[in-house]
């Protein structure tokens, strides 16, 4: 720990953690993220505060390392609970377990030194969620989604077996999230509510990049389409009551493929998101901007490079990797290439019929002003701002996930007149 964060930790009293953060940079997100999953079982408070207590800031073995453990110790527990025939206790720590241990994926995505450690450690999430899906207790039936010539992984959970038609929401998950994460961020909520519900992990996300190698696309659309023609092909999906959620960056994709699809009664995003790219250059001097924009591809990627040689450029090189991987891209210039593309003009705005629910929370870190942007662009769209007063402020309202659920869902009953 060096002297800065030291006197950023006398500056930062424990009980304004709130606003002053647990940590620096992405790993404040993260632990938001992690204990906003408790209320729908997927964190302990105790085991996440323990767990970053013994982790210092920078420490970036320490980091991916204590959250394996961490998994791995409730993994177990899970194990044990399913062994003596204790459903509900093996299945609440399996989630757990899956949720510890998507933290630890992505904190190795972003290294180039170990690519076996992050494919055995997807290998224990992935293991740890189809526990919890085993012994979960909602019906569930596996999907595969046509995609291409091959398929997406997909899980249609539903409120009971009966197989009666039923609203069923699509749930759109962003560009690191886990599918577990996604469970206690609406899905469990939806059952509740009686909605069916499709997990599944579209192009570059999560399964679909790290065992097939499938990347991003901007036109989902492509992705989209294909699902609901599944989904309404079968008896137990009410056909005027599809509806679609998408998160973090599921607030572009969904959206886009909304300008082509129009066969979704309604959908949120939270939040809203028009140009990726922003993200992007927010963390790139002018004058290299000025060198891309001048089409010296070469020339930004060389001093790309040396500036990643910088002082503190190693922590941003691991998440520029970490976020250039699912875009399949090698060079600098090359991935900014990419994300380029995607990007809602107002055109694309304009063609959206559905009638759109749009988070807007405050202090938003990734995509400021952007949910605003895409609800005065898209007809209709509503703009639902959440606040720091409210707890629920911040990227996705990590730590008021109940109260977004209530507005998302009441208002999405309210459309289909439930």
């Amino acid at each position: 720990m060096d002297i800065m964060d030291i006197a950023r930790r006398k500056e930062r009293p424990a009980h304004r953690v709130f606003s002053a953060g647990f940590y620096g940079g992405s790993w404040d997100h993260d632990v938001r993220s992690v204990l906003g999953k408790a209320p729908r079982g997927g964190a302990d408070v105790g085991e996440v505060l323990s767990t970053i207590a013994a982790v210092e800031p920078h420490d970036t073995e320490a980091w991916p390392t204590a959250w394996i453990a961490l998994g791995d110790r409730v993994g177990a527990v899970a194990a044990r609970a399913a062994e003596r025939g204790h459903r509900v206790s093996a299945a609440r720590a399996h989630l757990r377990a899956a949720n510890y241990l998507a933290v630890a994926v992505n904190a190795l995505a972003g290294r180039t030194d170990a690519e076996d450690r992050l494919q055995a450690v997807f290998r224990r999430h992935r293991a740890e969620w189809d526990g919890f899906t085993a012994q979960s207790g909602w019906d569930v039936r596996v999907l595969d989604l046509p995609y291409g010539d091959g398929t997406m992984p997909g899980l249609l959970f539903r409120p009971d077996a009966a197989g009666s038609p039923r609203p069923t929401l699509v749930m759109v998950n962003g560009s690191d999230g886990s599918i577990s994460g996604l469970w206690c961020e609406g899905a469990e909520g939806a059952l509740e509510r009686g909605y069916n519900v499709l997990l599944f992990d579209g192009p570059g996300q999560q399964s679909m990049l790290l065992d097939q190698g499938v990347v991003f696309r901007p036109d989902w659309e492509a992705v989209l389409t294909p699902v609901v023609d599944v989904l309404l092909g079968r008896d137990d999906t009410d056909p005027a009551a599809v509806v679609a959620y998408g998160i973090s960056q599921g607030g572009y994709w969904l959206p886009r493929a909304l300008a082509f699809e129009h066969r979704f009664a309604a959908a949120a995003v939270d939040g809203g998101v028009v140009d990726v790219s922003r993200s992007w250059w927010a963390h790139i001097p002018d004058s290299l901007r000025k060198a891309y924009d001048k089409g010296e591809k070469e020339k930004f990627d060389r001093d790309m490079a040396l500036g990643f040689k910088l002082p503190g450029g190693k922590a941003a090189e691991r998440t520029w990797a970490f976020r250039a991987r699912p875009y399949g891209t090698r060079g600098y210039a090359e991935t900014l290439d990419a994300v380029s593309a995607y990007s809602l003009t107002d055109a694309l705005c304009a063609r959206i019929e559905t009638p759109l629910f749009v988070a807007a929370p405050h202090n938003e870190e990734f995509f400021p002003g952007q949910s605003q942007e895409l609800a005065a662009a898209v007809p209709g769209a509503e703009p639902v701002e959440f606040t720091a007063a409210e707890g629920a402020d911040r990227h996705c309202q990590p730590l008021a996930r109940e109260l977004t659920e209530q507005r998302v869902f009441d208002w999405m009953d309210e459309r289909l007149g439930r």
